[in-house]
């Protein structure tokens, strides 16, 4: 190895190392803040936010590192692709030091979580707290395998936010209006974390393989009345039109008949739905949590789901409206289609066309 070679890979190994460093001072931090909140532990609270400063100073050290290492090595390739991705993981380590602050100043503001409030604290504080570790881990070591298996974490915590989500809104009147917004901001807080573990992990697998994060992929559900008509045209035309987008289903607050004649129609249309069967919708919040777009071709959301949950975007289309008698199926499958095809633009742009 060349004296040239030595003091790049010194250089990069320092950087390393203070990624390392940063990391581990933002996961005690975290560590401490649930501790802080779950224990009541007013000093410990004080003392994580003034250790934030420390955070931030390692932070700044790491950025000026890498400006450095930019400037002497003129780096190219994958050692250009590790410096960016460091520019993105010192960000979102700094974030998540930012994430602890606020859960320490809201822990010395409201009152000790008890009973099932602090069971789903304590869950999701170790769900983010585990994948942050392995995403750290996995820059570290340029593990591109290991960071594409944490990411698949954040789902879990999502769902875990959904749920203490809907059981906190669901005790709403044990709290006042202050802790309600203060216990929000703890679950979104710690959710946050989670959602940066998985930018860690992108930017590691960017750094090792120069395969740039991919386009969002989205779970999209359409309902209507009997889940017969309307709801499965949707899905069967998203399905083949944009099978890249996302995954596709349908359902109604009743589960109907097909009918055969208008199967077979639709089938001379391009649209098939021979094999469908009409199914009702979930009778469980963390069922309907999964998706993250659920569509009404019949009234609004709102009237098929009592509660929507938290990240979920509830979207009520207007269309033609089937009679007594058949309805004109070119007419109302081309409808549909066009409110697909926007929905498809509105989430991947032009290109989703």
């Amino acid at each position: 190895m060349s004296h040239y070679e030595e003091r790049l890979e010194r250089d990069l190994s320092r950087i390393k190392q203070q990624v390392a460093l940063l990391a581990g001072l933002v996961e005690k931090a975290l560590d401490d803040a649930v501790h802080a909140l779950l224990a009541d532990d007013d000093p410990l609270a004080y003392a994580t936010i003034l250790a934030d400063n420390r955070i931030n100073a390692v932070s700044n050290e790491l950025d000026r590192m890498r400006m450095a290492f930019i400037g002497v090595h003129l780096p190219t390739g994958s050692h250009l692709r590790l410096m960016a991705a460091v520019v993105h993981t010192n960000v979102a380590l700094e974030r998540i030091g930012d994430y602890a602050v606020t859960i320490c100043r809201e822990a010395v503001q409201i009152a000790l979580p008890q009973g099932l409030l602090e069971r789903e604290i304590e869950l999701m504080a170790g769900e983010s707290r585990q994948m942050l570790k392995q995403a750290v881990a996995a820059f570290i070591e340029g593990n591109a395998d290991k960071a594409t298996a944490t990411m698949a974490i954040a789902d879990q915590v999502e769902r875990t936010f959904d749920m203490a989500f809907a059981d906190l809104v669901g005790e709403g009147d044990h709290f006042n209006v202050k802790d309600l917004f203060a216990y929000l901001t703890v679950f979104n807080s710690l959710e946050r974390v989670s959602d940066q573990a998985k930018n860690i992990c992108e930017d590691t697998v960017f750094a090792v393989t120069g395969q740039p994060k991919g386009p969002k992929f989205f779970r999209i559900l359409f309902v209507d009345e009997d889940n017969s008509l309307l709801g499965p045209i949707a899905e069967a035309v998203a399905r083949k039109n944009f099978p890249e987008v996302g995954e596709y289903h349908s359902r109604g607050r009743t589960a109907g008949v097909a009918d055969p004649q208008s199967i077979a129609l639709l089938h001379e249309l391009g649209i098939d739905l021979g094999s469908h069967r009409p199914q009702a919708i979930p009778a469980h919040h963390h069922e309907l949590s999964t998706f993250q777009i659920i569509v009404s071709l019949q009234g609004p959301v709102k009237s098929y789901v009592e509660q929507i949950p938290f990240h979920t975007v509830a979207l009520d289309w207007e269309v033609t409206q089937p009679g007594g008698g058949q309805p004109d199926l070119r007419i109302l499958s081309r409808e549909i289609a066009l409110q697909v095809s926007n929905l498809m633009t509105v989430l991947r742009g032009e290109e989703a066309n």
